[in-house]
């Protein structure tokens, strides 16, 4: 990791992962496309590169950035679920995993068919009850957070459970719907960020990727270690044009979340007072349950919202009287993009029927919010 203190998360996003400041040298660093390089004599060098899951330079400028902006140390994988199997690859046969009760249906798909493949002990949990997460957390092995959760956007206090579980049981926060421009889970004593970089890093719904970031110290250097292994040995690492793309994304990743986040929250509030919208869930407004405990600990409220139509039929209806939302399951672009949660059959059950999730991008406000508002007025 690249300690910079001193620089704030948008210098960081664009000055670092760059080649050395070489008179007539590129500015920025190009994609490496290699799957093999010239061999050393002597194999035990460490900076040599043999093959193409070893290393490759465009992952390691993007990592640079990644880790930084999360005050850690960065791997990328090839996917997001790629980069959450490695840190569930940590948790051996008949271990204990504590998860939310609403989190990612891709995650809790996972560890479903591995707890029953390896004996697991599943424990769900309200993320923000603190003192059930905590009391959950006696005698595991791993707990996994989401915050805020997918898609109910449930608000974890990430300050409290952190310290709380420091050097107890190992801790993993899924960081997507927040980013770390949002919030930094290592800085409260968690030990494991994980992010779908297919998200707000890429931003432009034209890759995979997802990363890992590790805390810095050398307590976690063995199992920073691991997850590296987990990758190389797997296979699960990044493509280099994902890399290359991801790297790109990331210079502008704090414009495209501090505009989105104004909006949402914009977009949020006037939605609570359209009569055929039962519920919105977004922490910017001040009678949502998250919402003081965001205020305290997230640097703004994220981009991501959910509201509570009368039922599937009309959130459909909705949805289909939108002329500007897209119609799509991913987030974190520069479109707006919305669907109905349970139209997945692998959905949990406690996600209302008549709920839909929003993705706000970067579009006009007022645009956004005339669409939505033509096709709540039809319902």
């Amino acid at each position: 990791m690249s300690s910079h203190p001193d620089l704030r998360p948008e210098t960081l996003a664009v000055s670092l992962g760059r080649p050395p400041r070489t008179p007539g040298a590129p500015l920025n660093v190009s994609p490496v496309m290699a799957s093999t390089y010239v061999g050393a004599h002597d194999t035990a060098a460490a900076t040599t590169l043999g093959y193409g899951r070893d290393g490759n330079d465009t992952w390691t400028a993007l990592e640079d950035v990644l880790g930084a902006l999360g005050r850690g140390r960065a791997l990328t994988f090839a996917s997001g679920m790629a980069a959450a199997s490695a840190v569930l690859e940590q948790l051996a046969p008949g271990g204990t995993i504590v998860l939310p009760s609403s989190c990612y249906l891709g995650v809790a798909a996972l560890v479903q068919s591995r707890a029953e493949k390896f004996g697991w002990t599943v424990r769900t949990v309200d993320v923000a009850d603190t003192e059930a997460v905590l009391t959950a957390a006696d005698g595991a092995d791993l707990v996994w957070l989401e915050s805020p959760t997918n898609p109910l956007m449930e608000v974890a206090d990430l300050p409290a459970i952190g310290a709380a579980l420091r050097g107890r049981v190992r801790t993993v926060v899924d960081n997507t719907f927040a980013s770390a421009l949002v919030q930094r889970p290592l800085e409260h004593g968690f030990d494991v960020v994980v992010e779908s970089g297919t998200k707000f890093v890429g931003g432009h719904s034209d890759l995979l990727l997802g990363a890992l970031t590790v805390r810095p110290d050398a307590d976690a250097d063995d199992l920073f270690a691991d997850l590296a292994a987990v990758r190389h040995d797997s296979g699960a690492i990044p493509g280099t044009m994902e890399a290359w793309l991801a790297l790109r994304g990331v210079r502008t990743m704090p414009l495209r979340v501090r505009a989105a986040q104004d909006s949402a929250a914009t977009l949020a509030a006037r939605l609570a007072g359209h009569p055929a919208v039962s519920r919105v869930r977004h922490p910017s407004l001040p009678d949502d349950p998250g919402h003081a405990r965001a205020a305290a600990t997230m640097d703004g409220f994220g981009s991501l919202l959910s509201i509570d139509l009368a039922d599937a039929g009309t959130a459909e209806r909705f949805i289909d009287g939108c002329a500007l939302w897209t119609h799509a399951t991913s987030l974190g672009s520069v479109e707006s993009t919305f669907e109905r949660r349970r139209r997945w059959s692998a959905e949990l059950p406690v996600v209302p029927e008549g709920l839909v999730r929003l993705s706000v991008g970067v579009e006009h406000v007022e645009d956004l919010w005339r669409d939505l508002e033509q096709s709540l007025d039809q319902l």
